[in-house]
């Protein structure tokens, strides 16, 4: 009863007119940014922060979780159209969403992609009701030393579960806790890594981080082919609908597809992509005709879009309730409640009932709102993607130079952003993942004080770090994350050799 009461009050303050207004231009913007290839919600996000500068926490959540879940529904668009995923989490999307436009089926197949993500997304908030406050009850047990344990167990979930291989991870993550560093340390007031420049002693602003990486990064990524030509998408359709039969054959791989994307979308570093890969392995492997999966099968389209937008959800479960983002998109927006004076974690829910739950009533009416702009208005929608690089990406450096002066008025910000901006580009260049990286930038500060306050209260006794049943689960976690990539290969070794 005590949740009902908390989704109503949520849904009193979701159902402002003001914040039903940013959960639509946040959903339409999310959808657009999604469309557009290589932007994707994290870049979306990071553009999007300073706005949310002069907004509420629970306005700037709000707006924020529009774009994340609004680019779960429109990175399939570019994936059905021009075979180019607007993101990773869209990759699956072109498997059979590009065959089916292909087939005359542009219709069924961008309404599908609609239907599914709206399904996936609304059933999803469900379990995220469910599971929110005793996740964040559980949390409350946790002292420093269990803190710093988690932390190290999230790093070590992103690092090893990152695209190419965990030694790339690890390395992120090692640079992500050596820029954490940069600053006056704030027991001892040493300066620390700060080069005699005076702007470096209050460190580097993650936000900083966060839009060097993601904005910059994209656009130097783009400058090598920005001249490249773009397929044409379909630009006039009949009616945006399925038959019986596609939904008769759809649903049953929606309602799979749902629980999986959130329990992989709520594991810190595995996100959209993973979620909607295992759902289209996962259909793949139970249909009687699975040959026909890449030839414009609609269940293989509705699974993955169903995974991935039930794990953008997934991912709010560990930083809501944890303080440990879920996703390189959360992590932004945590960067974001951060900087507006919020602490996530177990205490968001009692401190802060209306940020908490304001948030997820916005995504019941969100979902709503998104397949209402995705259906009905796809046609105009999908015109967007014919914007020339030559128009895009100049604005979005714009929009990131802006942004950038806005979180501290430096011009010596602009210079680390650049920065950032051709790590970025090499990282991406050596496959390097950015996810493990912006996290522990980001929990790197709060890590080494939990790591300290738990040595102080144990009086420098290394024993605190597994003198808890909470303590030695996490340690156990952190070791099966690290050990997984070697097990993996050796059961595929064992296979091999019979």
């Amino acid at each position: 009863m005590d949740i009902l009461q908390h989704l109503m009050d949520g849904l009193l303050i979701a159902m402002q007119p003001y914040h039903l207004v940013l959960i639509t231009f946040g959903g339409i913007l999310g959808t657009i940014v999604g469309m557009l290839p290589g932007l994707g919600p994290a870049t979306g996000v990071a553009v999007l922060l300073p706005l949310t500068f002069s907004m509420s926490p629970t306005a700037a959540l709000i707006t924020m979780a529009g774009v994340y879940y609004g680019a779960m529904f429109g990175g399939s668009r570019s994936s059905i159209l021009i075979n180019t995923p607007g993101d990773g989490a869209a990759l699956a999307a072109t498997f059979d969403g590009y065959p089916m436009a292909m087939n005359g089926k542009a219709e069924s197949a961008l309404a599908i992609s609609a239907i599914a993500s709206f399904i996936g997304g609304l059933i999803s908030v469900v379990f995220l009701i469910a599971l929110a406050t005793p996740v964040a009850k559980f949390a409350l047990k946790f002292g420093p030393a269990e803190y710093f344990l988690l932390m190290v167990a999230a790093l070590a979930m992103t690092s090893s579960m990152a695209k190419g291989n965990m030694i790339k991870g690890f390395i992120s993550t090692l640079f992500g806790l050596a820029v954490a560093t940069v600053g006056i340390d704030a027991q001892s007031g040493i300066s620390r890594f700060t080069f005699n420049i005076l702007e470096l002693q209050t460190g580097i602003d993650f936000l900083v981080v966060i839009i060097g990486l993601y904005a910059i990064g994209e656009v130097f990524k783009a400058f090598s082919d920005i001249n490249s030509g773009k397929k044409i998408p379909q630009r006039k359709f009949g009616k945006i609908w399925i038959t019986k039969e596609e939904w008769k054959k759809s649903w049953p791989a929606i309602l799979r597809s749902t629980p999986l994307g959130f329990i992989v979308g709520a594991l810190p570093g595995a996100g959209g992509t993973m979620a909607s890969l295992m759902a289209y392995n996962n259909e793949k492997q139970l249909s009687k005709n699975p040959d026909d999966f890449g030839k414009g099968e609609i269940v293989g389209l509705a699974a993955p879009e169903a995974a991935n937008n039930a794990a953008s959800v997934g991912a709010f479960i560990p930083m809501l309730t944890l303080g440990i983002p879920g996703s390189g998109t959360t992590a932004i927006m945590m960067g974001a409640l951060l900087m507006l004076g919020i602490q996530p974690g177990p205490l968001l829910f009692t401190q802060h009932p209306d940020v908490a739950w304001g948030l997820i009533a916005s995504m019941i009416i969100g979902n709503f709102v998104l397949a209402i702009v995705n259906i009905p208005m796809a046609g105009l929608l999908v015109r967007v993607l014919s914007i020339p690089s030559k128009v895009l990406y100049p604005m979005v450096l714009g929009l990131a130079f802006v942004g950038t002066y806005a979180i501290s008025n430096s011009v010596i910000d602009f210079y680390i952003m650049v920065m950032f901006g051709i790590i970025g580009f090499f990282m991406e260049k050596a496959k390097i993942p950015s996810a493990p990286m912006i996290l522990a930038v980001i929990v790197g500060g709060t890590m080494e004080q939990s790591f300290r306050q738990a040595t102080r209260i144990s009086d420098g006794a290394l024993s605190v770090f597994w003198g808890s049943p909470l303590a030695i689960a996490l340690i156990a976690i952190t070791v099966i994350f690290v050990g997984f990539p070697g097990i993996k290969k050796g059961f595929a070794l064992l296979k091999s050799n019979k």
